[in-house]
C-alpha cells in the first residue's frame, strides 16, 4: 500500500537511508543511494548504519556523512549515544528518510527526523501493529524469494516516482589507493604477480558453508592447472580455523593464505585485484558481484533468488540439486552443521574452468 507519494516536483536538500543490518545486506543498498544521488545530484545523502558496516561506505562518492549505532553498548551508555545521535541527525534537517529493514527503533527515528517524508516497507508481519503509523508511505514488498535484495531495496523509492535504470542498480564498492597499495605488497610478498584467484571459503554462519577437504581438492586442482589461489577468511576464531583446515590439507606452494590479514575494505582491493571469485552465500561474495568479478557461488538453504551474485557473471551451485535440503525459513542459525554436503567437487571445479576459460570483459 502506498501513502501520500511525493511530487516529483519538489528536491530535497538532504535524505537519510536507514540499514541496520549486516555487511552483504549494507552492500546490497547502495544502488538506492546511487539512484537518489544520480536523481538529485545537489542533495547531500546521508546513512544510518552498525557501526561495524561503515567501513563499506566510507569511500562512497553517493554519500555525504556515515552515521553509525555501536550495538555493543549497554544500558545507560546506550541510551545516551542514541540520543546524541538523534540530536546530530536532528541537525541535519532531513526532507526525506527512507528505512530500509523492519527495527522499529529504526522506524522511529525516521518518524522524529523526516521533515516531509518518511517512507519505510509494508511489511506483512507489521500491518496488524502501529508501523505504517511511523511513515508517510509504504513501499511494496514482493513476495518471499521472488525479487532480488537490490530490487527489493530499490522499491522503496517507488513513492518518490523514481524507477532506476540498469546502471543505477549497480552495486557501489569503491577502493581507496591506500589499500590497493597495501594489498599489493602482502600480494607481492606472498610470490603472486600474475593473475590469480580467490577462494573465500567461510561465512559468520556454518551452515552456509561447504567442507573443508571439498575446498582443499578445489585450490589443489586450480593450482595444478596453473592458479595462483589466494585464501581469504574474516579474523574471527571459527573462520580462521576453517582457512587454517582447508590450508593444512593442500600441499601446492601456488596456495597461499591472507586469512585474518586483511582490513574489510583490502578484502574487496585483493577481490578486485582477482580474475575469479569462489566462495559462499555471504558480503565477500556481494563485493565480488560490486567489483564486476566473475563469482562461482556455492549455496544452501539461502534464498537463491533474493541472494544470489548481482549483476557480474556468475554460476551458482546449489546443494538442492544433490540432495534434500533444509527450508530457508527453517534454519536455526547458530547451527555448525554445514548444509553444503551434498555439492560434489565437480560442479564447482567445471564452473570454474568455464569462467576462466572465456576472456574476463564488462559483464552485466
Amino acid at each position: 500500500m502506498l501513502i501520500n507519494s511525493m511530487p516529483q516536483t519538489e528536491a530535497p536538500n538532504r535524505i537519510l537511508l536507514i540499514k541496520l543490518r549486516h555487511h552483504g545486506d549494507i552492500l546490497l543498498t547502495t544502488p538506492v543511494a546511487r539512484t537518489l544521488k544520480s536523481r538529485y545530484p545537489e542533495c547531500e545523502i546521508d546513512m544510518l548504519v552498525y557501526q561495524e558496516t561503515a567501513p563499506l561506505l566510507q569511500d562512497n562518492p553517493d554519500l555525504s556523512l556515515i552515521w553509525s549505532i555501536d550495538r555493543k553498548l549497554r544500558g545507560w551508555r546506550k541510551l545516551v549515544a542514541l540520543l546524541r545521535l538523534l540530536a546530530s541527525l536532528h541537525r541535519r534537517r532531513y526532507q526525506i528518510v527512507i528505512h530500509l529493514s523492519d527495527q522499529t527503533q529504526g522506524a522511529l527515528f525516521a518518524k522524529l527526523l523526516a521533515s516531509s517524508h518518511a517512507i519505510g516497507f509494508d511489511y506483512p508481519k507489521r500491518r496488524n501493529s502501529p508501523w505504517r503509523r511511523f511513515f508517510t508511505a509504504l513501499a511494496p514488498i514482493a513476495p518471499s524469494d521472488s525479487l532480488h535484495t537490490v530490487s527489493q531495496n530499490l522499491l522503496s523509492l517507488t513513492p518518490l516516482g523514481i524507477t532506476p535504470t540498469a546502471d543505477e542498480q549497480r552495486c557501489v564498492m569503491p577502493i581507496n589507493e591506500a589499500d590497493r597499495r597495501a594489498v599489493r605488497t602482502m600480494l607481492d610478498e606472498a610470490g603472486i604477480t600474475g593473475e590469480f584467484i580467490v577462494i573465500h571459503p567461510s561465512s559468520r554462519w556454518f551452515f552456509k558453508c561447504w567442507e573443508d577437504d571439498r575446498f582443499a581438492k578445489l585450490a589443489e586442482a586450480l593450482a595444478g592447472l596453473g592458479w595462483h589461489i589466494v585464501i581469504t577468511a574474516a579474523p574471527s576464531p571459527s573462520e580462521m580455523q576453517m582457512a587454517t583446515s582447508i590450508l593444512s590439507q593442500t600441499r601446492s606452494g601456488r596456495i597461499q593464505s591472507l586469512a585474518g590479514r586483511l582490513t574489510l575494505n583490502q578484502l574487496a582491493a585483493v577481490i578486485g585485484e582477482s580474475r575469479l571469485f569462489i566462495g559462499v552465500d555471504s558480503a565477500p561474495m556481494h563485493m565480488a558481484a560490486a567489483l564486476n568479478i566473475d563469482t562461482v557461488a556455492l549455496f544452501g538453504p539461502s534464498k537463491v533468488h533474493e541472494w544470489h551474485p548481482w549483476m557480474t557473471r556468475h554460476r551458482l551451485i546449489h546443494a538442492a540439486s544433490y540432495g534434500e535440503l533444509i527450508d530457508a525459513d527453517t534454519v536455526d542459525t547458530s547451527t555448525e552443521q554445514r548444509y553444503l554436503t551434498h555439492i560434489p567437487l565437480g560442479p564447482v571445479l567445471a564452473a570454474a574452468q568455464e569462467l576462466l576459460s572465456t576472456p574476463r570483459k564488462d559483464h552485466s
